[in-house]
């Protein structure tokens, strides 16, 4: 494998809003607009280090690391990761690496988080792959349970969570579940799946999202194609992109084709086509 496709890990110690946070990620150096990976909740920046395999983008700066609070990230004070918190991050690390404009993948939550920093900063993003991020109320499936589960033992809903995950119907949920108590710590949880809620249900997520000028794709496993949203998205200008054999987790599920349209995006985007 040559120099320029390997993933190079660091480390950047930061402070967001008072608190200190010690980011861990992976990122290259390359030719062209640099491509930046945010994961969903539960989840950390090894979702994407496939990115390696993708020949099309063999040239490409890349960067992609763990939320504070999950995976090898650390913060001082789990309580204030929330959507706001981790877009303060992200713009800081962003500033770190001097990426000025990119383009982005964010699932779930870090479809949430880059759908925040595209709309603060829109004519950064050269092309935005939107993975079931949340637009809406009813992409609250997870988050919600806070509420609906509410625990005042932060491990044990975390560990009840994996449970209802792991027994759902869905393609990925058993892998995903399985991994959850090595990939995010029990005290994050609340303030995150409470800032997602708050945000979906009253920050006009979708709106946003449409107002975008990037080229945009919004991509979704086919056991979610009855999300209400969907046609809006496509007479709004958003590419839809349905994944086969798939629910929430297309890099668990169907990642050759979950890659196949993020190249696509990405190749079109950087052609101006």
């Amino acid at each position: 494998m040559s120099p320029v496709r390997k993933l190079e890990r660091f480390t950047l110690p930061l402070t967001v809003d008072g608190t200190r946070v010690e980011v861990s990620g992976l990122h290259r150096d390359g030719t062209g607009t640099p491509l930046v990976f945010l994961h969903g909740f539960g989840s950390t920046k090894e979702d994407y280090a496939d990115m390696v395999q993708q020949e099309r983008l063999a040239d490409c700066p890349v960067l992609a690391y763990d939320a504070p609070g999950c995976g090898a990230s650390t913060c001082d004070d789990l309580g204030a990761v929330t959507i706001p918190f981790l877009v303060s991050v992200a713009e800081q690390v962003l500033h770190a690496h001097h990426i000025d404009r990119f383009h982005v993948v964010g699932h779930s939550m870090g479809g949430l988080t880059a759908l925040m920093v595209a709309d603060a900063h829109p004519g950064r993003i050269a092309s935005f792959t939107n993975i079931e991020g949340n637009v809406a109320p009813e992409d609250c499936f997870l988050s919600r349970q806070i509420l609906t589960h509410a625990h005042d033992d932060p491990d044990e809903f975390l560990a009840r969570f994996a449970e209802r995950v792991a027994g759902s119907r869905f393609y990925g949920g058993g892998l995903y579940a399985s991994s959850l108590p090595h990939k995010v710590r029990a005290g994050a949880v609340r303030a995150i799946f409470e800032s997602m809620v708050g945000l979906s249900d009253h920050g006009k997520l979708l709106d946003r999202f449409l107002a975008l000028p990037a080229p945009r794709t919004f991509m979704y496993g086919e056991q979610n194609n009855t999300l209400s949203y969907l046609s809006a998205l496509s007479e709004g200008g958003v590419e839809l992109a349905e994944i086969e054999h798939c629910a929430h987790f297309p890099m668990y599920s169907n990642p050759p084709q979950m890659w196949a349209h993020i190249t696509d995006l990405v190749s079109r985007a950087d052609s101006g086509s």
